[in-house]
């Protein structure tokens, strides 16, 4: 009689997963219970050679929405490294609950060979009975989760239509309260004063400006994890939130619908109708994106030397002509006067970069003949990785994706 062979050994990895962080403080919880279930059905499995991976591959306070999951991440790159054979969890939507992130992890587990193996549904993935009872499962899966999320929804609309918080970050000049808002005096004061402001500057900017030389920052408050948030500089678009915020009425906005709220008003209404008023009229003057026929060439390419934000592409209109650059962020946001270099003529830029990487025979001759603007960006997109202009010395500098730099 010939020897009995022995089996050939699989390495399993068991994964567990917890929506909330709620009760992972407790000495036995749902991922120990979950790993305790996999560790069990292993075990059982012993004579066919199964055996448990001791790295723990745990996320706890992680949706199951999609696969942004650090432990998640770990057991990939075992899985890609060749390390794993198997993977365990306690039920199929603890992997994942949506089937299109499911079919993009079986895609990695069948290319490398890799079953999947459920403890409480009694299926794994190396047979196609078990492959279509998880597709299956994973179906009702994604449609419980659709259906929470609606309710979720419902609930939220319902919440605001009778005026209360529905959560989200607190403002400036006020406080939460359990789950209502309740007047901050002293920060009320200062919301008002900056209405005042505004209406007394008669722009954005300048009220940036001056708020950031009385150092008024944004609403500093701490999560339920104990982590601080806020507390940051005035910038031209948060600004602009604060002055358009129903919510210093008294109101709440759910959508595109305003809804009187439970907590108290602490700017008159006159006063809010009139700041609205002149940020209309503001807006009227203020240049905005150039349109598709005019699309930027080096749109996303373009940093600011000085402050190391990014240039975006703006216009200015004088009569029917408009003038293309790029500005920079920080002159955007904050003031011309924050930065060196706050803008740079586009067309000059543009014409710039192109010859310099004809000198350096990146572009050819042929790019000298019409053509489409959308198709030439796409070429230059193709080769630059990012571009700096230094204000001070007017100095551009191209970075080229194969790490070659011309200035």
């Amino acid at each position: 009689m010939s020897p009995r062979k022995k089996p050939q050994t699989l390495r399993c990895a068991i994964y567990t997963r917890k929506s909330t962080e709620e009760g992972l403080e407790q000495e036995f919880n749902t991922l120990d219970a979950q790993r305790e279930a996999g560790e069990t059905y292993i075990t059982s499995q012993r004579h066919q050679g199964w055996r448990c991976l001791p790295e723990l591959f745990d996320d706890g306070g992680y949706s199951g929405a999609n696969l942004q999951r650090p432990a998640l991440q770990r057991l990939r790159e075992r899985v890609e490294a060749g390390e794993v054979d198997a993977v365990v969890v306690y039920k199929i939507d603890r992997l994942t609950r949506s089937l299109t992130d499911f079919a993009k992890l079986m895609d990695v587990f069948d290319a490398r060979g890799i079953a999947l193996v459920s403890v409480t549904q009694q299926f794994n993935t190396a047979t196609s009975l078990g492959r279509l009872m998880m597709h299956v499962l994973l179906s009702f899966a994604q449609f419980e989760r659709e259906i929470v999320a609606e309710r979720t929804r419902d609930k939220l609309a319902a919440a605001r239509r009778h005026g209360k918080w529905a959560g989200g970050s607190p403002v400036l000049g006020y406080d939460l309260a359990g789950s209502k808002l309740v007047v901050n005096s002293e920060e009320a004061k200062r919301v008002r004063a900056i209405f005042e402001l505004y209406l007394r500057l008669g722009s954005l900017i300048p009220t940036v400006g001056e708020l950031e030389r009385r150092g008024w920052r944004t609403k500093q408050w701490t999560t339920r994890k104990a982590r601080r948030r806020g507390g940051a500089m005035f910038r031209k678009n948060g600004l602009h939130q604060l002055l358009t915020n129903v919510v210093y009425l008294g109101k709440v906005r759910h959508r595109q619908s305003v809804y009187d709220g439970e907590h108290e008003a602490i700017i008159p209404k006159e006063l809010f109708e009139a700041v609205g008023g002149r940020l209309r009229q503001q807006r009227r003057r203020v240049p905005g994106r150039s349109a598709s026929s005019s699309a930027p060439l080096l749109g996303g390419l373009v940093y600011c030397s000085a402050c190391g934000c990014r240039m975006a592409h703006t216009y200015a209109a004088r009569g029917k002509r408009r003038f293309r650059y790029y500005l920079c962020d920080t002159a955007s946001s904050r003031g011309w006067d924050q930065c060196p270099a706050p803008s740079l003529p586009a067309a000059r830029l543009e014409r710039f970069v192109r010859d310099q990487l004809r000198d350096v025979g990146a572009l050819d001759d042929s790019d000298r003949e019409p053509a489409r603007r959308a198709e030439r960006s796409d070429q230059l997109r193709r080769l630059i990785q990012r571009i700096d202009y230094d204000g001070r010395t007017s100095n551009i500098t191209i970075t080229l994706r194969g790490g070659d730099a011309t200035s």
